[in-house]
């Protein structure tokens, strides 16, 4: 379980505030990458705060009120599929969590981020791999990231129904597969992924096969 041992070793050589840093959704075809960056009050940390994938829904919804209320600041930022397609997924990821750590309504001096691939932050920073499975603050963040993403492809699934992101969030699974070939891709759906850039191929092809026709 997670815990505040990397807050402490750099609270005794700085006054802070440190931040945790996480984002949600790297892998999907679609949607924003989201990111998230909490500072915690150690004497002010929810029970129960864990690597947001190795919790519940039910579970991350019950925390996510509890951490906005209990902790000392929460920012979220994003990158927009176009950003992701122009950028490359990685440098959007390292733009939403800046985005994140500058939404913070208090300054962080310090960051902390999930991994091992350090971004460019309003701060400094460094990287802890599985963070979120043992830093509270990084395991706070990534319960806001995952909540605030899968929350919006909710919402997306009500505008675009045909391929169930309510349940899967744009990850790749049959479901998605089988709606982007009988409806094909959306503003959503990321272009420079290979998947969606070959069911593109494939609308082309077939296209072409009909003005040849």
């Amino acid at each position: 379980m997670p815990h505040y041992i990397y807050e402490s070793r750099l609270l005794k050589t700085m006054a802070g505030p440190i931040c945790g840093v996480d984002e949600a959704g790297r892998g999907p075809l679609a949607g924003p990458v989201v990111a998230a960056a909490v500072i915690l009050d150690r004497k002010r940390i929810p029970k129960g705060l864990n690597d947001s994938k190795q919790l519940r829904e039910e579970e991350r919804e019950d925390l996510f009120p509890r951490i906005l209320e209990m902790a000392v600041a929460v920012g979220v930022g994003e990158a927009s599929v176009d950003e992701i397609d122009l950028l490359n997924i990685r440098m959007a990821t390292h733009q939403a969590m800046a985005r994140a750590v500058r939404a913070l309504a208090v300054a962080a001096q310090f960051a902390l981020v999930d991994g091992n691939d350090a971004p460019a932050l309003p701060c400094r920073c460094d990287t802890l791999i599985k963070g979120d499975g043992r830093s509270v603050s990084i395991a706070a963040a990534s319960i806001v990231a995952k909540v605030t993403r899968d929350r919006l492809m909710v919402r997306l699934h009500d505008e675009h129904p045909h391929y169930n992101w309510k349940n899967n969030k744009g990850y790749g699974t049959p479901d998605h597969y089988s709606g982007m070939r009988s409806h094909g891709v959306t503003v959503h759906h990321r272009r420079s992924f290979s998947p969606v850039r070959s069911i593109l191929q494939g609308e082309a092809v077939a296209l072409a096969d009909i003005l040849v026709g």
